[in-house]
Parts: structure tokens; C-alpha cells; sequence
């Protein structure tokens, strides 16, 4: 690794300098808050009843290409810290239509329709434990408001709250797992249905790699730490950490979740029920266990909410200060937060929680993320054409067994890509959503680029 400039520092420290800077643990919990989401932990409970100890290898194997993705990030975000992340680097790559439609397909779209979701369980939790307690929709409402206002008032602020968030949903999620595993609350039943399957026969017969695509929803969202670059300490050796630990950290964190939930429920149970981790929590701790789920759900939903507001803000403020976003985004208050953005992104979360069910959100959103697998595949090519277009340029972080991680990276993308419909049956409804979605960005995209910022559609910047 080469040493980054006094200049470079000077940039990546902007005018955040007076204030305090977020650490590794800060960061940490910023990657592991927003991997970690009620969605992830449905795909853990069901993917152990699909594969047992076959899942464990899927999950390793996703684990790895986790860790090419971050790689890529690293070295990218080093080579240029600025708020725009992926955008800036793609616009240095390969020019600025594929930045605009990687930024706004893989993220903000992905965002707007995941995040409802979360609205939808983390309400139907609420309304068990409390039933009849508050209106319909009012709690998700109020942690939109909430967590839109602590941004706003500063990254000071939203790192106590993420922290704070973090460390309840880990230790209730790693309690509940290691509770299980040991039989502490509750003695391990006789299961009376089919049990997972614990051997090895899908290892040895190579099956597991059918259940790598499921997995690898458990290891995405670590580079939303990168559009915090400015934000902060010591980036060049913590922004690496940062995704590397935490991704290892949510490989044990799932695995011990779902060994757990193998002890207590059947295969029919993971696989039947909507909501898995509730079943899973009442069967570990009886009458307690809907607190429990509770917190998981209330605590995952809010970090990755979050997260979101501190991230996507400032990768669009990025992208306005380069052209390629309306230029309101990027104004920032006297707290130098780009309230615009935070507001923005509340209101695009808000709108189809408000005029949508949570049945053809899920749809929509199995269709989105498979544009935001091509934000990762992009982020590899990035990393491949700046080796060559930018060989000297400094690059605080380099890439180990340089393009291997890249070409792996991009297999990896597609096979996942190309296995992202849950059924069969859904196959072709998921990807006639995502061309219908990535279609309507790349038209926008490709006017902006050509009528606005008046520049070729593939032309990158000058070195």
C-alpha cells in the first residue's frame, strides 16, 4: 500500500475537520446495520431448512465473494475520496450514463422499495405486541421522522444513534442464537417434523453452490460506509477494516442464529412460516419471545433506515456537485449535512409504504435488487479499467491477487443475477419488473447525460 498524499488527506478530511470523526466501532456498525435486516435474517432461517450444513458452505462461499466486493469498494474509495463513491469512480471508469444508472438503479431505487418492507414487518410486530396500542402505519411514520431529523442535525449524532441500534440488535440476535444452541431458556424439543439436514452429502456433491445466491443477501450493503469517507478517522486503513471485520463478523452472527434455529424448529416450520424469527424467538423463549423478535425486527429496520439517510444523501450530493443529479441535492445545512437528500430519501421511503401492500412490494423489490448486483459488478470493472487507464495514480489500498478478486467478483454477480427469482413460477414477472425498472433509469440517464451535462454517454473524465 502507498502512502496517501498531504493533499489527498487535506480533501478527505474537507470541511469535517473541527469535527469529530466517526471510528472503526462507529463504522462497524454502520456496515453491520445495514446487512443485518429482517429480510437477511428471514433468508438465514430459511436457507438453513433448505440446506443445513450445505447453507453453511453456501454462506462461506458467499462470505469470500462478500469480501472481493469490498476489495473493489476499498481501493475505489481510497483512489478518490469523495461523497459520490460509486459514481465518482464509474464516472472516472467508464463515464457518466453507467455512474447515473448504477448510483440510481442499484441504490435509491433498491432503497425506496426495501425499506417499505421493513415499514410493513416491523408494524405487524408492533401491532402483536401492542395490539390496538397505536394507529395503523404511525410507528414506521414516527421512525422516518426520527431518524430523518438525526441526520440532519449532524453525522455526531447519527453515530450515537447507530451505535446505540447496532449493539441491541447484534446482542439480541447473538442471545438468542447462543441460547438456543445451549438450551438455556428452554430445553431442545423433539422436533416433529423433518430436521435439517446436518450432513455432509451436499457439500460433497457440490449442491450448495444452488444455495450461494440466497446467501449472498446476507453479506450485502457493506460499502454504504464509503459515501461516509469524509466523515471518518483515519479512512485509508479503517474504511478497509470497517468491511472486512464486519463481514466476518455477520458470517458468525448468522451462523450461530441459524444453528440455533435448526435446534427448535423443523424444516416445514423454517420453510411455512412468513415470519420465521418469530416462530424461532417463541420457541427459544416462550412467552418473551415476541419482545424479542420484537427488538430484532424494531432495532434491524432502524438501523438499516439509518444508514440509508447517512449514505444515499451523500452519494447524490456527490453525483449533484458533478452534474449528474439535480443541483438542490447538494446543499447542506450549518450541521454540513445534505439535508436535501435526507429529505428526499424520507419522502421516497414514506410514499409507497403509504399507497402500497407489502405483496407487491416484495415483488418489486426481488426485481430491484438484481440491479443492485450490478452496481457491484460495475464497481469490479471500475477497478479493472482504472488499473489500466490510471496506473500511477495513488491507491492507499490495493486489491490482493489483483484482477482475480475482480473476475470472480463479476461471475459471482451474474450467477447470483441470474438466480435472484425465488420460483420458477416468478422467473419471468421478476425480470420483466428489473429490464421495466433499469430501462426507465437508463432512458432518464441517458438524456440527462446528453441534453444536461452535454457529454458522451460512455466518455469518462480526463485522468
Amino acid at each position: 500500500m502507498s502512502d496517501i498524499s498531504t493533499t489527498e488527506k487535506m480533501t478527505m478530511a474537507g470541511n469535517t475537520a473541527a469535527k469529530k470523526k466517526l471510528g472503526l466501532i462507529t463504522m462497524m456498525a454502520i456496515c453491520i446495520g445495514m446487512v443485518i435486516v429482517q429480510g437477511a435474517m428471514i433468508s438465514a432461517t430459511q436457507g438453513i431448512g433448505l440446506g443445513g450444513m450445505a447453507f453453511i458452505f453456501a454462506m462461506l462461499a458467499a462470505l469470500v465473494i462478500a469480501q472481493f466486493n469490498a476489495m473493489s469498494f476499498a481501493e475505489l474509495s481510497l483512489m478518490f475520496p469523495e461523497q459520490g463513491t460509486l459514481a465518482t469512480y464509474t464516472q472516472k471508469a467508464i463515464g457518466h450514463f453507467p455512474a447515473i444508472v448504477s448510483v440510481f438503479s442499484g441504490y435509491v431505487v433498491v432503497a425506496m422499495l426495501a425499506l417499505p418492507v421493513e415499514f410493513f414487518l416491523v408494524d405487524a410486530m408492533i401491532g402483536q405486541l401492542l395490539p390496538g396500542m397505536f394507529p395503523e402505519k404511525l410507528i414506521p411514520l414516527l421512525i422516518i421522522v426520527a431518524l430523518a431529523i438525526t441526520n440532519i442535525v449532524g453525522a455526531d449524532v447519527f453515530a450515537k444513534v447507530q451505535n446505540l441500534l447496532a449493539f441491541v440488535m447484534v446482542s439480541a440476535i447473538v442471545l438468542t442464537g447462543l441460547v438456543a444452541i445451549f438450551g438455556i431458556s428452554q430445553p431442545h424439543p423433539e422436533l416433529t417434523g423433518t430436521p435439517v439436514d446436518w450432513s455432509f452429502g451436499g457439500v460433497m456433491d457440490g449442491s450448495f453452490v444452488g444455495l450461494i445466491a440466497l446467501a449472498m443477501w446476507l453479506f450485502v450493503g457493506a460499502e454504504y460506509i464509503c459515501p461516509m469517507i469524509k466523515e471518518v478517522k483515519n479512512p485509508t486503513k479503517n474504511i478497509p477494516r470497517a468491511m472486512h471485520w464486519s463481514l466476518f463478523a455477520i458470517f458468525l452472527i448468522f451462523a450461530a442464529f441459524a444453528v440455533g434455529a435448526s435446534m427448535y424448529l423443523d424444516v416445514e416450520s423454517l420453510l411455512g412460516s412468513p415470519i420465521p424469527y418469530l416462530d424461532y424467538a417463541n420457541a427459544v423463549f416462550g412467552t418473551a419471545g415476541l419482545t424479542i423478535a420484537t427488538v430484532m425486527a424494531l432495532t434491524a429496520t432502524c438501523s438499516s433506515v439509518n444508514t440509508i439517510f447517512a449514505a444515499l444523501p451523500r452519494m447524490l450530493q456527490g453525483m449533484a456537485e458533478n452534474k449528474q443529479a439535480f443541483p438542490i441535492l447538494k446543499t447542506t445545512n450549518k450541521f454540513n449535512t445534505p439535508w436535501v437528500g435526507i429529505v428526499m430519501m424520507a419522502v421516497l421511503s414514506a410514499i409507497p409504504f403509504l399507497l402500497l401492500g407489502i405483496d407487491s412490494l416484495i415483488m418489486l423489490v426481488i426485481a430491484a435488487t438484481t440491479s443492485y448486483l450490478l452496481a457491484y459488478i460495475v464497481a469490479h470493472i471500475n477497478v479493472i479499467v482504472l488499473r489500466k487507464r490510471m496506473p500511477n495514480h495513488p491507491r492507499p489500498y490495493r486489491t490482493m491477487l489483483y484482477p482475480l478478486p475482480q473476475i470472480l467478483g463479476i461471475v459471482a454477480m451474474i450467477y447470483v443475477a441470474l438466480n435472484n427469482s425465488p420460483a420458477p413460477e416468478m422467473t419471468q414477472m421478476v425480470y420483466s419488473i428489473a429490464g421495466g425498472m433499469l430501462l426507465v433509469v437508463s432512458v432518464i440517464g441517458a438524456l440527462w447525460v446528453k441534453l444536461y451535462m452535454k457529454r458522451g454517454l460512455f466518455e469518462p473524465d480526463a485522468s
